[in-house]
Parts: C-alpha cells; sequence; structure tokens
C-alpha cells in the first residue's frame, strides 16, 4: 500500500511539473516573439534613419 501512495504522489508530482514546464514553455515562446517585434522596429527605424543620416553628408553644389 505505502508503495501504491508513493507512486501516485510522484505521478502527480510529474503532472505538476510538466504543466509548469508548458507554462514557461509559452511564455518563453510569447516573450521571444515579443523581443523579436522589438528588434524588427528597431532595424527598421535603424534603417530609415541610417539613411537621412548618411544623406545630410551628401556635398551639395559647392559645399
Amino acid at each position: 500500500m505505502p508503495q501504491e501512495q508513493q507512486q501516485r504522489v510522484s505521478a502527480q508530482q510529474d503532472q505538476v511539473v510538466a504543466q509548469q514546464e508548458a507554462q514557461h514553455s509559452q511564455q518563453f515562446q510569447a516573450q521571444t516573439q515579443d523581443f523579436d517585434a522589438v528588434l524588427d522596429d528597431i532595424a527598421s527605424v535603424l534603417a530609415t534613419n541610417a539613411q537621412e543620416y548618411v544623406s545630410s553628408f551628401v556635398q551639395q553644389g559647392g559645399e
């Protein structure tokens, strides 16, 4: 009998751990997607501003 109880407790603990791992995995994926979106925004802003920055150094006329 005690061995059966230990097995049940162990099985329950395994289920809890599996649920926690699934939650952490989902949270990690959501955070990764958010982070990627922020990096994409930064890259697009830098691309636009870099072009403006470089074009400001182009000599015009007799400068």
